[in-house]
């Protein structure tokens, strides 16, 4: 079966929760829509499972891009034995302000060699997926397509427009595609779905579920 989840934000207990819900197999393969880090208290215990499942496959949120900008720049600074200027400190405040203090403090925990890993697993997760299964096409990306033209090639697009720009849940981005997103948390807790776009994130990190989508069967699943 091919699962698709959304704004993991750190939640690990919850997402080992959901693989025994759905009886995740090695066979099987899932797709997280972006943001793995902040907010939730076990980022980093969440990536060294995930970076070592093969059928996993990450895709890239904005939350995610922050982290590699801040823990790079705080290891160059710690390097060199330097304090950060005014622009970069105002940066990691509002970082740290906006979920990324407990991924800040468990990166801190971590080794040279597990640091190198994370970032590495962070700088290589993908923009999109394109994926068919059982006959559908599916574009899968954390928010949505910013300034969206169905003559540009997706490679052509920059990383923020798959990042920050959330889906219009009634609007049509390809005429034989659906998009499948996260990035919005919805106060329903349930996964949403447009006419061709479905939104997956139920707000895990902020009081709400964890829902996963199967895209064989169409299964809604929420722990």
């Amino acid at each position: 079966m091919t699962y698709v989840v959304s704004n993991l934000h750190g939640c690990y207990e919850k997402f080992k929760e959901l693989l025994e819900e759905i009886r995740f197999r090695d066979r099987d393969v899932m797709y997280l829509l972006g943001d793995l880090v902040d907010y939730g208290d076990q980022p980093m215990e969440l990536i060294a499972d995930i970076s070592m499942r093969y059928n996993i496959y990450p895709i890239a949120g904005e939350h995610d891009f922050t982290a590699v900008k801040m823990l790079t720049g705080m290891d160059k600074l710690l390097a060199a034995g330097e304090m950060p200027d005014a622009e970069f400190a105002a940066e990691l405040t509002d970082w740290a302000n906006h979920g990324g203090k407990v991924t800040l403090d468990a990166y801190r925990t971590l080794d040279d060699d597990m640091k190198e890993g994370v970032i590495d697993y962070l700088c290589d997760m993908a923009l999109y997926e394109e994926v068919s299964v059982g006959g559908k096409e599916y574009f899968l990306t954390h928010a949505g397509i910013a300034d969206f033209d169905p003559n540009t090639d997706p490679e052509d697009y920059q990383p923020e427009d798959f990042t920050t720009e959330p889906a219009d849940l009634d609007g049509i981005y390809f005429p034989d595609k659906t998009l499948v997103v996260g990035h919005v948390p919805d106060q329903s807790g349930k996964i949403r779905r447009g006419e061709n776009v479905i939104a997956i994130d139920c707000g895990v990190a902020f009081g709400g579920r964890l829902g996963c989508l199967c895209l064989e069967t169409g299964e809604e699943f929420y722990v």
